[in-house]
């Protein structure tokens, strides 16, 4: 689900392809070291797709969600059952405190996932134009390039969030980054705002779920008809039992970007449907997070990565693409975006930007908006709102 917006004006340049960097190389590393092994994530994907009842044919779910659904008049059981089909205004929880998301077994089959659409969002031209003396000259578009396959070798903290809206399913893109009060032991998912949470008309998305390394070998439609469980989910299905996006998103967000697209990013808490290991150790690594916000100016190059879903991709492999970053300002009011050329399409929302720090390969964005010509991404600067946002996660929920 990356943004879009209706189609503007802009530079006509010389579409680029996408060429080998030390980023793209650092990337293919931290993934190789992420691999784990290949019994490592047999286990994990079959363990994720048995069920784990409790014994009384009733659902897994937590204490804690289940007391806040009773809290807010919602039966545990009717939830599970298809009452979390119910989109009624009244019912759709909005506010940071009220997220709930409890794990129901077996709702994400594959072909669930693959059903899963991306849902468009349009930025105007009206918001694009708003501050041009700030924004830098429109980027000449950049061909995504296809990542290495398998997967679990070469892009391993990437994947995919799946989730329920009002519309229908539901697809972004998502990466692993560490947890910094618990080093090695990460349950920490990174994505856009806009994945987790429908912005100032609406409330929480559900039954949101982070697949890593999503179709491992990159197998086409009609392969993955045949494909085994750890093909499709290599290291199986987390669910989120918490998120956190930003205020600015909750009140300004909007199917136009809005006031809250600047600050267009999400944390995401999560646990295996089975299992006992952290997201971390099951991988193998996380990706840490550069909250220092450089000014595009500075950075020499940033490469986003993700699952784009909308015509001519179709959600099932991984693209990326690298640029020199410039500035995109929505409203003098609002920080600068990150913007890159690049053709990635819907589906590709969420999904991490990465830039070199000391010779480490760390996130510093992810995929927000872009328009609908499909020419370029915009991502959010991860300041202090954002550092703030995360390590309350990693206080709060991190080590549960």
């Amino acid at each position: 689900m990356r943004s879009t917006r209706t189609p503007v004006a802009h530079r006509r340049g010389r579409r680029r392809t996408l060429v080998a960097t030390g980023l793209t190389a650092a990337l293919a590393l931290t993934g190789t070291a992420c691999g784990g092994s290949a019994d490592t994530r047999a286990d994990a994907s079959a363990t994720a797709s048995q069920s784990a009842d409790t014994g009384d044919g009733k659902v897994r779910v937590p204490s804690g969600i289940a007391d806040k659904l009773r809290k807010q008049g919602i039966d545990v059981d009717d939830w599970a059952n298809g009452g979390w089909k119910d989109w009624d205004k009244d019912k759709w929880l909005s506010e940071a405190k009220d997220f709930v998301n409890p794990v129901i077994e077996g709702l994400w089959k594959p072909e669930r996932m693959r059903s899963a659409k991306e849902a468009n969002k349009t930025v105007t031209t009206k918001d694009t134009a708003a501050d041009q003396g700030v924004s830098d000259p429109e980027p000449a578009p950049v061909d995504a390039a296809a990542e290495k396959t398998p997967y679990h070798e070469n892009a391993a903290p990437v994947g995919k969030v799946f989730f329920d809206t009002p519309a229908g399913t539901a697809v972004c893109s998502g990466t692993v980054v560490s947890d910094v009060n618990h080093p090695g032991r990460s349950n920490l998912v990174w994505t856009a705002g806009h994945c987790v949470h429908a912005g100032g008309e609406g409330g929480w998305y559900r039954n949101i779920v982070f697949v890593p390394a999503y179709n491992d070998l990159g197998k086409s439609e009609a392969q993955l008809g045949k494909a085994t469980a750890s093909e499709i989910a290599p290291y199986g299905n987390w669910w989120a039992d918490w998120a956190s996006t930003s205020n600015q998103w909750i009140r300004g967000g909007s199917d136009t970007g809005g006031a809250g697209a600047a600050y267009d990013y999400a944390v995401l808490h999560v646990t295996p449907e089975s299992g006992s290991k952290s997201l971390e150790e099951t991988l193998g690594g996380a990706l840490d997070v550069d909250f220092s916000a450089p000014p595009a100016t500075e950075v020499d190059a940033m490469g986003a990565w993700g699952y784009p879903a909308a015509a001519p991709y179709n959600g099932l492999k991984m693209f990326k693409c690298v640029d020199r970053p410039g500035r995109l300002s929505l409203s003098p009011a609002l920080p600068t975006m990150y913007r890159i050329g690049c053709t990635m399409t819907g589906g590709s929302s969420g999904g991490g930007w990465f830039r070199m720090v000391d010779g480490k390969t760390e996130l510093v964005s992810n995929t927000s908006i872009g328009p609908t010509d499909n020419t370029w991404l915009a991502g959010p600067q991860l300041g202090q709102e954002a550092q703030a946002l995360y390590e309350n996660m990693s206080e709060t929920h991190g080590g549960q």
